[in-house]
């Protein structure tokens, strides 16, 4: 007679490997990313979060603080925040929307703009040095599963 066993509870010692935890790898991964990322943006006075607002700014329209604000998924607080780094370095200006006068305007300046283009290149080699342990394909396999793992929240407007 064959008799049902119960499955085998599993060890708590083997889930309690971080090493093996995605959440504490993805966190480690991006604590690396960022200060990689950070050391080839300071020579251009700029963080990450910065950078994201010149690229989001550097569209073909001008964008209020609100609209830009929602592309990047932060607060308006936050928003405003970074904007006013940004003027103080005269790499944005803010001006009051002809249509609508509730609205700021914001636009990148001539310095701006430079400042993006030569960030990005950093940023882009940074990004490559540190997936460099990786071969091309596996590299692009983690960027395509990291995208289809976040593009739902974004979808929905959450920061993802």
């Amino acid at each position: 007679m064959i008799r049902d066993e119960p499955p085998a509870t599993p060890d708590p010692r083997a889930d309690a490997r971080q090493d093996t935890r995605l959440g504490h790898l993805l966190r480690l991964a991006q604590v690396k990313l960022a200060r990689t990322s950070a050391a080839a943006l300071a020579p251009y006075g700029v963080d990450g979060h910065e950078l994201a607002v010149l690229a989001v700014l550097s569209g073909a329209r001008p964008l209020s603080q609100v609209e830009a604000a929602g592309r990047l998924g932060v607060d308006r607080t936050t928003m405003v925040s970074l904007l006013d780094g940004l003027e103080d370095h005269g790499l944005v200006v803010r001006r009051r929307s002809t249509r609508d006068r509730r609205k700021n305007i914001v636009e990148l300046t001539v310095a701006g703009e430079e400042c993006l283009r030569r960030a990005e290149q950093a940023r882009r080699s940074a990004e490559r040095s540190f997936l460099a342990p990786l071969d091309e394909e596996t590299a692009a396999t983690l960027i395509r599963a990291l995208h289809l793992l976040t593009c739902e929240d974004r979808a929905k407007g959450t920061p993802g």
